[in-house]
């Protein structure tokens, strides 16, 4: 399954983090994020809880860059 979402990010270098951090979260197949729509693309592994997943996301994205934002829903 595979999902957008939109996010706020100031940088491209941030955005790069970002999706890095997103890639090493426990049931996503792979992610990208675009500096330049504002968006997060992510594909989940089969059966994933979706938004189980997303919140670790959204955990991982802070850590890495504290100004980031991922409107969930």
């Amino acid at each position: 399954m595979k999902k957008t979402y939109k996010i706020e990010v100031d940088c491209a270098v941030c955005a790069g983090k970002m999706e890095e951090a997103a890639k090493k979260t426990e049931g996503v197949k792979d992610a990208a994020v675009s500096f330049l729509t504002q968006k997060m693309k992510v594909e989940f592994e089969d059966g994933a809880d979706v938004d189980h997943i997303m919140k670790a996301v959204a955990s991982a994205c802070k850590k890495v860059e504290a100004d980031c934002e991922i409107f969930l829903d």
